[in-house]
């Protein structure tokens, strides 16, 4: 059969012709199948184009071809748009005498998972439904693999639904690809469904399968349905890797079901599957964590019999806790039974001790440490000395921690920066301000003044009221270029206001600012409650703005310094609004709040809303006080509203000491009179008169 044209296929330019490339390879492979391939070339000619036209299907007619699933699978295979590949593989459908077999039909659905065309595969899987085809299982696991590619989790499970429900013979391999599918995808109550399905039909998971799903069930927490498949395993002889015990290890010794993981161990290793050190070392933090060091001692001396070596991670974790718990003669006893095993003990582990007696206030034990280090074979480090520096500087033993510093030279051990700062704090501590001054001077020329330096010794110079020499010291630090951070600016400021440097504290606020510092809350509330204090609330109220726009939640305090300072300027309005925001926002109210508020309503006769804020200050536990509630009283008397209210409130109304002079409150209690409705400002409630007096 020749080509259109006369041409001979051989001669073919393929050059930019990427649809014709794999047909090269069925050429070169030998001329068995050279008749169909040249029908092959023909058509592929015609649908080379990226439509499907009407006069395709003319074309294709008027070639006088053939077809057969061989020509058909082979024009699927060339390289080209799925739209036409769909096109062609429905009109070779229509074609007298034809019909798709299993390869043109995976071909279709490969090109069509290709180009993530769905709808079109759709439109195919209905077709294979509806022709009777027996799809056989390698198009069903072809088909869930392509959809779980595709992210299509859904579709690949409806498929392998479909898949169980027919008549295909499935296996267990299915089960376990899929079940891995679902782990993969988080899909744990369907892993469950399936795994019970399969157990039914006489399947097992796979050793990998089963180790893959206890790992994704105890990131789930679901330890109970663990227990459940390690019985299913055990059942069949085999057990999870080391890797999934492990896992499940550490999840049972999280939820303090320590005993349980003694006992799984136990399990694992009568079965063959031998703890390793990771699993040891996960026994050990569990037992740490829930501060049972004996048992974890004993798992630690059973590690360091049966292990030749043993990871240091291991030992680590059991000195570092029961260091950090005070239990640092446990410690070394773990620590001295590795020494005298010929077990290398590291510098951080030995370091551990020495903190850990050094935080007993066992000096003589710590310094007795760092030599049998040194007899060890390990020299001190710059960490070790500065634990004992750090421990010489807090009991403000000065002399000594210079001492140590000059030995720290001699040993080849340069001390660094926190070095300094340690002895730049003790003599803070020490009150030493002007040695600590000239230390700061003599690190700045080194190059170990950082800000920590400069922030101890501000904060030094502003407990001890020296704010003019902690400024200068601020200035130097500027000229030097070591940006000052928030910390210096709250120590300043602070300082500032406590010896009444008002100006100079809102100067370095605004500086605080300008350089693009944000502020924390105690700073916003500190500078709040001063503009408050000086009667500039508008100041106050945009400084308050600004603190919310830097996404720092103002806390009960600084609501309470505002609202202090706008019920003083008669601003209760204001005041209820950031009342009603502050509980919005889930910042519970105080006592403070509610007297706040309260005074300030009362003040403007709001009388009806002081006693709804009441009601909610009562709700939440809080009782008004003495002075604040015969202040209320009085007022409610004077707008002539009192015996709706006393029926309302009770005795609840009322303190303790008028409740035990008056009894009930509504029948003794007499009313204002109009002299003291025209003074609603200058009276008070005296109980043993029994009336209001001015």
């Amino acid at each position: 059969m020749g080509l259109a044209h006369g041409h001979n296929p051989t001669k073919f330019s393929y050059k930019n012709q990427n649809w014709r490339r794999p047909l090269l390879d069925l050429f070169d492979s030998g001329r068995k199948n050279e008749p169909y391939l040249i029908s092959v070339l023909r058509i592929c000619r015609i649908i080379q184009s990226r439509e499907w036209c009407p006069g395709t299907e003319i074309k294709l007619k008027l070639l006088g071809i053939q077809l057969n699933t061989y020509i058909v699978n082979q024009v699927l295979k060339a390289d080209m748009d799925s739209n036409v590949a769909f096109s062609f593989f429905m009109w070779a459908e229509s074609q007298f005498g034809y019909k798709h077999i299993y390869f043109t039909y995976k071909s279709i659905i490969s090109i069509l998972l290709r180009d993530r065309k769905l709808e079109l595969l759709a439109d195919v899987l209905w077709r294979i439904q509806e022709s009777r085809f027996l799809m056989h299982r390698s198009l069903y696991r072809f088909l869930i693999s392509g959809y779980v590619k595709l992210g299509e989790v859904d579709l690949a499970i409806q498929t392998f639904d479909q898949m169980v429900a027919s008549d295909c013979v499935v296996f267990a391999v299915d089960y376990n690809r899929f079940i891995g599918v679902l782990i993969k995808e988080n899909h744990f109550d369907l892993v469950k469904k399936y795994y019970l399905r399969m157990m039914k039909e006489g399947f097992s998971l796979s050793p990998f399968t089963y180790s893959r799903l206890i790992s994704g069930l105890c990131q789930k927490n679901d330890l109970d349905f663990v227990h459940y498949l390690l019985l299913d395993m055990y059942k069949i002889g085999i057990v999870p890797d080391s890797w999934a015990c492990n896992i499940y290890l550490n999840c049972l010794c999280k939820e303090n079901k320590l005993d349980l993981a003694l006992k799984v161990r136990d399990e694992m290793s009568e079965r063959g599957r031998e703890p390793d050190m990771v699993t040891y070392t996960t026994l050990i933090n569990g037992f740490c964590k829930v501060k049972r060091f004996q048992k974890a001692t004993e798992v630690w001396n059973y590690v360091i019999e049966i292990f030749p070596s043993v990871d240091e991670v291991a030992c680590g974790t059991l000195v570092f806790s029961l260091c950090s718990h005070k239990k640092v003669d446990l410690a070394y006893d773990a620590v001295m039974k590795m020494a005298k095993k010929k077990i290398q003990v590291s510098a951080s582990i030995y370091n551990a001790l020495i903190s850990g007696f050094c935080r007993a206030g066992s000096v003589d034990k710590a310094t007795a440490m760092v030599v049998f280090m040194r007899q060890n074979g390990l020299k001190p480090d710059a960490v070790t000395y500065n634990i004992l520096l750090n421990y010489f500087c807090d009991k403000l033993m000065l002399d000594k921690a210079s001492r140590l510093v000059n030995r720290m030279k001699n040993s080849g051990v340069e001390p660094d920066a926190y070095s300094y700062n340690q002895l730049l704090k003790g003599l803070c501590r020490a009150n030493q301000l002007d040695q600590a001054y000239a230390m700061v001077t003599k690190m700045q020329t080194a190059g170990l003044c950082n800000m920590v330096s400069c922030n101890t010794i501000i904060g030094a110079l502003c407990k001890a009221n020296r704010i003019g020499a902690a400024y200068k010291l601020f200035r130097e630090m500027v000229e030097k270029d070591l940006l000052p951070d928030i910390v210096t600016y709250n120590t300043l400021i602070h300082g500032s206001f406590r010896k009444g440097f008002l100006d100079l504290a809102e100067e370095l606020f605004e500086q605080l600012v300008r350089h693009g510092l944000v502020p924390d809350v105690i700073l916003y509330t500190t500078m709040v409650d001063h503009l408050c204090k000086t009667g500039r609330i508008d100041r106050a109220l945009n400084i308050f703005h600004d603190m919310k726009a830097n996404s720092v939640a103002p806390d009960v305090i600084s609501y309470n310094a505002l609202i202090g300072g706008l019920c003083k300027e008669f601003k209760v309005r204001k005041a209820m609004d950031l009342y009603e925001e502050m509980v919005g926002n889930g910042c519970l109210p105080d006592e403070v709040t509610y007297k706040l508020v309260i005074g300030g309503l009362i003040r403007e006769a709001k009388i009806q809303m002081a006693c709804k804020v009441w009601d909610q200050m009562m709700q939440n536990g809080y009782a008004l006080d003495a002075t604040t509630s015969e202040t209320l009283i009085g007022a409610l008397h004077m707008n002539d509203k009192f015996e709706t209210n006393a029926k309302r409130f009770g005795r609840a109304l009322v303190p303790f000491n008028l409740q035990r002079s008056y009894g009930r409150l509504g029948d003794h209690v007499p009313l204002a009179t109009s002299q003291q409705l025209r003074c609603p400002e200058n009276w008070r409630y005296k109980p043993d008169m029994r009336n209001f007096v001015a």
